[in-house]
């Protein structure tokens, strides 16, 4: 019998010999015991691999934990094939209308569950059990290739048109879907190789649906804290119902309105929503006599600039004279900037503003003194002062855009009545399909890689590199006071990643195949091929989305 070809596997600098054919699954059992938590992939040379794949070459490995992103999304998706399957299998196949996996709320996925059943607590402990049932069996989660228009016709016949609507835009002859006992579904992403990784989950009842608890980066141990903020909640669930009332509530259904020509009243429709947002936004603050500080933030690429500039037309037009004010203007000097653990300087923390400054400068002018306002040169790092006087009129109000205008402590001296604070994010509740949900956090990301590209010169690899950086600053900075705001503003538009698409698409082509980057760069671009392309011809001047492609009347 001829014998097994070996090959060389390098892990951590160190050559290990590994004959042809060994399961990636069995490599990583033998460094298990240097890791705090489960391997759940192996990344070979730069490419994610699950662990049912085999050795056929020469290679490096990395193991991924769910310490690490791309282990976390392969948890959260394995742990939402076993919800779906432990689901029908209490409910009963016969039963199940829908289950659509909305978004993420509070270290949670929020789920609505549509069928001939009761959803309660009950259920939810049923299914729950059924759950940690399947896991303790580590059944084995299968994937196979199988022809896209046999995929079609088995999921139409599993009740589950959205996958074959979906399927249906795809151009590749095969698909790969994966089946758990019987129980077959198609996923953008990885998985685990069996039920036994997914130990760390919880189903709890929540307003008209319910909640898959799941653990987090940092603790891929423990469920994660679930302190759903109510008013984001809100703000998702009306953009749900919003999408859901104009057919739009997946990929499939853009892609069908694209592909028939429907694109231009989809676009105006959304913006003339938007914009009726925005100005009854101004209404509220304009019926509110005593607000004279309009307080905005929110986490990168909400489109704030764009938001700030179109809120203050809506404010012209209530008889307001709104005046934008920048609280970059109140950094403190370079040599005052306090630095982060690593030696650099920390420029998103409140120690980095002058805040006793800014709240002197904003009382003298709601006590009607005239104050010279600020600029901050950065190439010095220094605040100047050129001449420029502000004096606040019965109908002058400040529109103040920064990373701190929801936190108390950056405004202490102003009194509650005179602020009016809003809370902006692209809070997309566009997904795949009702299995597959978008990550918010994805359409900030490809805005980003646009606009830093396009304003900047940066690279979509230096994008991606500085974005777990920004992430934590939101985390540190935003997140926290978004329930302190007045009001909720969601910036996502349906139509936005098909309208990125021929943008970003090139940019992350140009990531480097050797980059650490390369991974999410390649996601991103498999994420992007669901999609239909939208040009923007027909985007208007005014729209939140100029902020990122350009043409825009209020920024280049």
């Amino acid at each position: 019998m001829e014998e097994s070809k070996m090959f060389q596997v390098t892990v951590d600098g160190a050559e290990y010999a590994y004959a042809q054919g060994t399961p990636y699954r069995a490599i990583s059992a033998d460094f298990q015991s240097r890791f705090p938590c489960d391997i759940l992939l192996v990344n070979r040379d730069g490419k994610l691999c699950e662990l049912h794949k085999v050795l056929d070459r020469d290679c490096s490995l990395k193991m991924v934990t769910a310490r690490d992103v791309p282990g976390i999304q392969t948890y959260e998706r394995s742990a939402v094939f076993l919800m779906l399957k432990a689901f029908y299998d209490v409910a009963g196949r016969e039963n199940v209308e829908r289950i659509s996996v909305e978004y993420s709320l509070s270290r949670a996925l929020f789920i609505r569950a549509q069928g001939g059943f009761t959803l309660n607590q009950p259920l939810l402990d049923r299914v729950e059990a059924r759950m940690r049932e399947l896991s303790a069996q580590a059944l084995p989660i299968e994937k196979k290739s199988i022809n896209t228009d046999d995929a079609m016709e088995l999921f139409r016949k599993e009740g589950l048109v959205h996958k074959a609507e979906l399927l249906s835009f795809r151009v590749n002859s095969h698909v790969n879907v994966y089946s758990l006992d019987g129980f077959v579904d198609y996923f953008y992403g990885y998985m685990v190789p069996d039920t036994g990784y997914i130990r760390c989950f919880g189903l709890e009842l929540f307003e008209d649906g319910f909640v898959l608890r799941l653990p987090t980066l940092k603790n891929p141990d423990e469920l994660g804290q679930f302190k759903p903020s109510m008013k984001v909640y809100r703000a998702l669930y009306d953009s749900t119902l919003r999408a859901e009332s104009l057919n739009v509530s997946n990929v499939a259904a853009l892609n069908t309105i694209v592909s028939q020509g429907g694109t231009v009243p989809l676009i105006l429709t959304y913006e003339a929503m938007m914009e009726k947002k925005i100005g009854d936004i101004a209404a509220e603050i304009a019926a509110r006599k005593e607000v004279r500080f309009v307080m905005i933030a929110g986490p990168s690429s909400s489109g704030k600039t764009t938001f700030s500039h179109r809120l203050s037309t809506q404010l012209r037009a209530c008889g307001l004279r709104p005046h934008a004010i920048a609280t970059d203007n109140y950094f403190v000097n370079r040599d005052r900037t306090p630095r982060d653990e690593n030696g650099n300087y920390d420029f998103e923390g409140l120690g980095a503003m002058d805040v006793e400054q800014f709240n002197t400068d904003m009382m003298r002018l709601l006590n009607g003194e005239t104050v010279e306002m600020p600029s901050y040169n950065f190439k010095k790092g220094a605040r100047e002062y050129n001449g420029n006087f502000l004096t606040l009129g019965a109908e002058d109000v400040l529109v103040i855009e920064g990373i701190h205008c929801l936190n108390d402590q950056f405004t202490h001296a102003l009194p509650k009545e005179s602020k009016y604070k809003i809370y902006i994010s692209c809070l997309t509740t566009l997904n795949i399909d009702d299995h597959n949900r978008i990550p918010t956090t994805d359409a900030r990301l490809l805005r980003r890689i646009e606009r830093d590209a396009r304003t900047r010169g940066y690279s979509a690899q230096a994008t991606i590199k500085m974005w777990p950086n920004v992430r934590r600053g939101e985390e540190n900075n935003i997140f926290p006071f978004q329930d302190s705001a007045d009001m909720i503003f969601n910036s996502a538009l349906i139509y936005e990643t098909a309208l990125l698409k021929p943008y970003v698409q090139p940019l992350l082509f140009g990531v480097p195949r050797d980059s650490e980057e390369y991974i999410e760069a390649k996601r991103l671009l498999k994420f992007l091929n669901y999609f239909l392309p939208i040009p923007a011809d027909n985007i208007p001047k005014t729209s939140l989305m100029r902020e990122f492609i350009g043409g825009g009347c209020y920024l280049a």
